[in-house]
């Protein structure tokens, strides 16, 4: 499994070539569409002809109308009310936003969803159905040992 995280917007362009090097080696397809917002990491001249010469297409919703990407509007809503709930349930600090955010996105990962008609998007990118005997309560008290 692979996290591609950014610590700031300006990580975008780097980042994304990373991520689409590691998708078409893992898939075997390349990346033919990129739909974004129309925010300024996706929008520089050096992004613009990244795109342009591995011949991916960019697609954005008309300025100032983020409720025509509502799937991801939706999605990234869900995402932040769970961690909410994650920071409220376990009076953890505001500080593990990230971390809260990331198991977030992969307990929603392993969770069936119906516009996969009930399998997990896990399961639709792998063709693997994924285990969730390794899941514990987030926040649980555990203990390491550590071998002499």
């Amino acid at each position: 499994m692979w996290i591609f995280c950014l610590r700031k917007k300006s990580e975008a362009f780097e980042t994304f070539k990373k991520f689409k090097v590691t998708v078409e080696k893992e898939t075997g397809h390349h990346i033919k569409t990129l739909y974004s917002d129309r925010g300024g990491e996706f929008t520089s001249d050096e992004f613009r002809e990244y795109l342009q010469t591995h011949g991916i297409r960019r697609q954005m919703p008309p300025p100032h109308t983020p409720q025509q990407n509502g799937v991801v509007e939706r999605r990234n809503h869900t995402i932040m009310e769970m961690v909410r709930c994650m920071i409220d349930d376990f009076g953890l600090a505001k500080t593990f936003w990230a971390e809260e955010a990331k198991t977030t996105v992969y307990l929603l990962n392993r969770a069936p969803t119906t516009a996969l008609d009930g399998i997990t998007p896990q399961e639709a990118w792998s063709k693997r159905k994924p285990s969730i005997a390794h899941l514990r309560v987030f926040g649980c008290k555990e203990s390491m040992h550590i071998p002499k």
